[in-house]
């Protein structure tokens, strides 16, 4: 069987909602972080309000890197299934010549060893808005289990070094633009479950 001939090209029909279990990390403290489902059930998108990591200057040594771990239970229609395919992350970097600025994020279900890892580096000078993408082939997607409620957990890490930039000049890392009009969009793969 080739790999494509399992995966539902379309989302399902029916509601899909994303509940958020828990959110914990300094990147997003409570109330900073928001979820909601496309209306044609292909992706959902986090938006985060307070989500900056940055060094140099005044900085405190614990500001250079934040985190933030969302554990969300996504209620699918019967007899469908999901996988995150693509993530598209967005934000504002400033980082003075010489800083790095790293994004990295990791994805897993509640008690499911298969975890998959990006890891996305920045080099300064930069002071514009950045956008990265992490997709899985088909052959790498993993799967909730069929008729299982497993929570989709989600680890982000924003880091901002100094490098060899002026250890005076404060540089920054952000997720989501400095407009905060766009989130973190996680598009989903579908697969239909066998008939039991």
């Amino acid at each position: 069987m080739s790999p494509t001939a399992w995966a539902a090209p379309v989302a399902p029909p029916g509601q899909v909602t994303v509940d958020v279990a828990s959110v914990n990390g300094s990147g997003c403290r409570p109330g900073t972080a928001s979820v909601a489902v496309a209306p044609d059930n292909s992706a959902f998108t986090v938006t985060y309000s307070d989500y900056l990591a940055q060094a140099g200057g005044d900085s405190p040594v614990t500001a250079g890197r934040k985190n933030c771990l969302l554990s969300l239970v996504v209620n699918v229609p019967q007899g469908y299934t999901y996988a995150v395919a693509k993530v598209d992350y967005r934000g504002f970097g400033s980082l003075a010549e010489g800083a790095i600025g790293t994004q990295k994020a990791s994805y897993y279900f509640q008690g499911m060893s298969q975890t998959t890892y990006r890891t996305h580096q920045f080099h300064g000078a930069l002071e514009d808005n950045w956008q990265v993408t992490d997709t899985a082939s088909i052959q790498a997607l993993v799967f909730a289990p069929c008729g299982e409620k497993r929570n989709l957990n989600i680890n982000t890490e924003l880091r901002t070094e100094v490098g060899t930039s002026d250890p005076a000049k404060v540089s920054y890392m952000t997720v989501d633009s400095t407009d905060g009009g766009i989130g973190t969009v996680y598009h989903f793969s579908w697969k239909e479950c066998p008939a039991r």
